[in-house]
C-alpha cells in the first residue's frame, strides 16, 4: 500500500471517529409538526375508535392473565373478547409517561423519548440480506453483527433497533441470546430485546441486568420490546406475554399495529387510522395495568396494498396521509410517537427504492415522530436488509437531521461582516465569514457525487450503489469495538453458555 493510501485511510479513520464522537445522541426538532386534520375530524376518528372497542371489541388470545387484568379494570369480557365503554381505554392509558430517558451502555448515548425529540433507528426483522456483490441470501449472525457495527458507526442512527435481521444459522430458541449479546458488545447505543416468547424476553432482561445492574433497571429504562398487533383487532399470547414481561420490569414497549389497508382493515384510510388507534390504546393500557408509569411508545405502521396483486406498497400518497393523521392522535394522547421510515417494496437500492423511501420517510419527520426505526436498510417490503441501502439511508438521515434543526436567525447567520469584506460584485469564497463556517454551514454528503463528468469518469464512473458498497466495507474494516468491563463480558458469555446448555436446539 502506498504512503498516500495509508495516510488517506488513517484520515478516514480519524474522521469517522471524530464524526461519531461529535454526533448528537438524539435530535431535537426546531420546526413544528404538520397538522393535517382539524378538531372535528380528530374527534370523529377518536369516536370511531371508541365505537370499535365498544361494539366490535378486541380479542386477547391465549393469555388469561392479560384478560383478567382488563376484567379487574372494568372491561366487559366474553371469553377472549373484550369490550370497553367509550373513553375507558384512553383513561387506562393516562399513567403512561409523556417523556422519559432511555439509558445506553455509554451514558453519552442516552436518548430522550417524547416532546420535540427525534430518534432514528435501524431496520428490523428481515430474514434476508443483500449486497451488490453477494446478492440476496439468508442472514447469518455475522450479518447481524455487521449491521450492529454499522449502526454504531453511523453518526445519524441513534438506536440499534432490535432484530435488525434474523440470524438463521442459529437455532430459533437460542438466537436471541447471540443477538442481545451483539447489541451489548459491539455497540453502546440503546437497543431492543427479544419478544418472540416470554422466556426470551426474560433472557433479554437478565442480560441487560448483567450490564446495568438490578437496582438501576428497577428505576430506569434500558431495553424495549417491539410489540405488534395481529390486526385486525387481535393480540396473541406471544405479544401480550412479552409486553407484560417488559412492563413488569419497568422497561419499555413500542406498541405498533401493522396494518395493510384492504387486508387487515377496510380499504379506506380513516377506517385504518381509527382501527390502529383502537388497537394501540389497548396495548398501552395493558402496560399500565401491569405497572402504572411503565414507559411506552405509541406506534403505527400503516400502509397500502396493490389491489391487483395484494402485495404491500410503500411511500404512497394514502399512507402519507395516514401517517400525518395518526401522529395527531398520538399527540392528543400525550405519548411518544413511532412510525415507519425508509420503506420500499423495491428489491434493490434503485430509483424506485429511493423514491418510495423518501416518500415514506419525509412524512414521518413532518408528522413530528419521536422514534423512527426502519430508518436504514429496508428493502423488499421488509424481507431484506441491504448493505448499500443501509448506508445510503443513514446518510439521508443526516440530511433530515439538518432539516429538523431549523434555521437560527442571528447576526452571525445574517453575515453582515461578509458583505462588508467582499463588497459589491465580488464573490464570498475567501472572506473570513466563509472560513468560519465552511465546514458546518451545509450538510456534507459522503455518497453523493457532485464532481464534473470528466472527473467522475476517470474515477470509474461509479454509481451510488457502488460507492455505498465501498463505504460500508471500509466502515467495517475500520470498526473498533467499544470498550466493556471484562468481568461484565465474561458474565454475559457465561449466562449465554448456561442458557444454551439448558435446552436442545429448536428450529421453529
Amino acid at each position: 500500500m502506498s504512503r498516500a493510501s495509508t495516510r488517506r485511510r488513517s484520515h478516514d479513520r480519524s474522521r469517522a471517529k471524530s464524526s461519531l464522537a461529535g454526533a448528537p445522541a438524539y435530535l431535537t426538532r426546531k420546526n413544528p409538526a404538520y397538522e393535517l386534520l382539524d378538531e372535528e375530524a380528530l374527534v370523529r376518528l377518536e369516536d370511531h375508535a371508541d365505537w370499535l372497542l365498544s361494539e366490535i371489541g378486541i380479542e386477547i388470545r391465549d393469555d388469561p392473565e392479560a384478560v383478567e387484568l382488563f376484567r379487574q379494570a372494568g372491561a366487559t369480557i366474553d371469553g377472549e373478547l373484550l369490550r370497553f365503554d367509550p373513553g375507558h381505554v384512553r383513561a387506562l392509558c393516562q399513567t403512561a409517561p409523556a417523556t422519559y430517558t432511555m439509558h445506553a451502555r455509554n451514558p453519552a448515548r442516552n436518548i430522550e423519548f417524547g416532546g420535540t425529540n427525534l430518534v432514528f433507528g435501524s431496520a428490523y426483522g428481515s430474514p434476508f440480506v443483500s449486497d451488490i456483490k453477494g446478492g440476496r441470501r439468508y442472514a447469518t449472525l455475522e450479518d447481524f453483527q455487521n449491521f450492529i457495527k454499522l449502526t454504531y458507526l453511523s453518526p445519524w442512527l441513534h438506536h440499534q433497533s432490535g432484530t435488525i435481521c434474523e440470524p438463521v444459522d442459529i437455532a430459533v430458541n437460542k438466537r436471541h441470546l447471540d443477538m442481545v449479546y451483539a447489541h451489548l458488545r459491539y455497540s453502546d447505543k440503546p437497543f431492543m430485546g427479544s419478544v418472540t416468547a416470554p422466556e426470551r424476553a426474560e433472557d433479554s432482561l437478565a442480560m441487560a441486568q448483567i450490564v446495568f445492574g438490578e437496582k438501576f433497571m428497577q428505576e430506569n429504562l434500558v431495553i424495549q420490546g417491539n410489540i405488534n398487533v395481529n390486526s385486525p383487532l387481535v393480540y396473541d399470547n406471544t405479544m401480550t406475554a412479552a409486553l407484560r414481561t417488559y412492563a413488569a420490569a419497568n422497561q419499555g414497549n413500542v406498541i405498533s399495529p401493522f396494518i395493510m389497508g384492504g387486508a387487515m382493515s377496510p380499504l379506506t384510510q380513516p377506517a385504518i387510522i381509527a382501527q390502529a388507534h383502537a388497537e394501540v390504546m389497548v396495548g398501552i393500557a395493558l402496560t399500565q395495568l401491569v405497572k402504572p408509569g411503565a414507559p411506552v411508545v405509541y406506534g403505527s405502521f400503516l400502509t397500502t396494498i396493490d389491489l391487483k396483486s395484494g402485495a404491500p406498497t410503500f411511500g404512497t400518497p394514502e399512507s402519507t396521509l395516514a401517517t400525518l393523521a395518526i401522529s395527531q392522535l398520538s399527540r392528543r394522547m400525550g405519548l411518544p410517537f413511532r412510525c415507519g421510515g425508509h420503506l420500499t417494496a423495491s428489491k434493490i437500492a434503485d430509483g424506485q427504492a429511493m423514491q418510495e423511501s423518501t416518500n415514506a420517510m419525509n412524512p414521518a419527520v413532518m408528522a413530528g415522530a419521536n422514534f423512527i426505526f426502519q430508518a436504514a436498510g429496508w428493502l423488499e417490503s421488509g424481507l431484506t436488509i441491504g448493505y448499500e441501502k443501509f448506508v445510503m439511508d443513514a446518510e439521508q438521515c443526516g440530511a433530515l437531521a439538518r432539516i429538523v434543526a431549523g434555521l437560527e436567525i442571528d447576526d452571525e447567520q445574517l453575515a453582515g461582516d461578509a458583505y462588508r469584506e467582499a463588497g459589491i460584485g465580488n464573490n464570498f469564497l475567501g472572506v473570513e465569514h466563509t472560513m468560519r463556517h465552511y465546514k458546518s454551514a451545509n450538510f456534507r454528503a459522503e455518497l453523493a457525487d457532485a464532481t464534473p463528468f470528466e472527473q467522475w469518469s476517470e474515477a470509474g464512473s461509479k454509481d451510488m450503489q457502488q460507492r455505498a458498497y465501498e463505504l460500508w466495507n471500509r466502515m467495517l474494516a475500520e470498526y473498533e469495538v467499544p470498550p466493556i468491563d471484562p468481568a461484565i463480558d465474561e458474565a454475559l458469555l457465561g449466562f449465554i453458555a448456561r442458557r444454551k446448555a439448558s435446552m436442545e436446539d429448536a428450529w421453529y
